[in-house]
């Protein structure tokens, strides 16, 4: 079952860098980079899944001999709500960049941009 989990995570990336390879709208760009953001977090969750584990609390339930096979280590679920966070943020900047290339190019397509071509 958590290669299902792992597979799709690398499935989504896979797909976010064809998206972002492959598209000439800024748009889809930026989608390509969203979905290649969720996908990292699926393999980050994926990967860190332990079967029959438990919080990371100690008490009757959870003896301390069995502490280390049985309990999850909660540092990769905090790294991907953060990372979570920081996504949003740079996806709302991204597209407030494109928003304001369009109002001064009149295009979204990135063959149009000549300003920082050489």
């Amino acid at each position: 079952m958590e290669f299902i989990a792992l597979a799709t995570g690398i499935l989504v990336i896979l797909a976010g860098l064809w998206a972002i390879m492959t598209r000439k709208n800024l748009i889809r760009i930026i989608i390509g980079f969203s979905l290649f953001d969720t996908g990292t977090h699926l393999v980050l969750v994926a990967i860190s899944y332990v079967k029959g584990g438990t919080a990371p609390i100690l008490d009757n339930t959870v003896s301390i001999q069995d502490a280390a096979q049985k309990i999850v280590d909660p540092v990769p679920q905090a790294l991907v709500l953060t990372a979570i966070v920081i996504g949003l943020g740079v996806t709302a900047l991204m597209l407030a960049f494109a928003m304001k290339m369009h109002k001064e190019n009149g295009t979204l397509d990135i063959r149009s941009f000549k300003d920082m071509k050489w």
